[in-house]
């Protein structure tokens, strides 16, 4: 394996944080839909996921391929009356579970903070080489 200095920590680190915030925006988005029956095409809202790629050879930055629709099936709830309720009272609903996105959103916060880690131990690490030079 070749290593060279095309990439180095720093641009990883901001690429991390910058995936990670685009993931906790798409985790928001869901949260936000959970209870959307209809997301104006007559459907209840799909749940999104980033989809995470790095680079050939594994030591590059990270970006965000793609937000790929998640494609399980709707869950149904009985609730008569509902404009959007079949003839047997029941709604489907968007296939987006709280307690999940809250385990995602948790993720995707602490691989942001320890992305922000590398940036302030590499700043510590600046400071003190400096005042080596002194």
């Amino acid at each position: 394996m070749k290593i060279d200095n095309q990439f180095d920590p720093i641009d990883i680190a901001i690429s991390g944080i910058k995936a990670q915030a685009k993931n906790i925006k798409v985790i928001s988005t869901n949260v936000a839909n959970a209870q959307t029956a209809d997301n104006g095409n007559g459907q209840p809202y799909r749940r999104l996921e980033a989809v995470f790629r790095s680079s050939d050879d594994d030591l590059g930055p990270v970006t965000i391929e793609e937000f790929a629709a998640d494609m399980s099936s709707f869950p149904k709830v009985l609730k008569p009356g509902h404009p959007m309720a079949d003839k047997d009272g029941y709604v489907s609903m968007p296939n987006v579970s709280l307690p999940m996105e809250m385990m995602n959103l948790n993720t995707a916060a602490r691989s942001y903070q320890a992305n922000v880690a590398i940036l302030k131990r590499y700043q510590q690490v600046v400071e003190t080489s400096l005042e080596l030079l002194k």
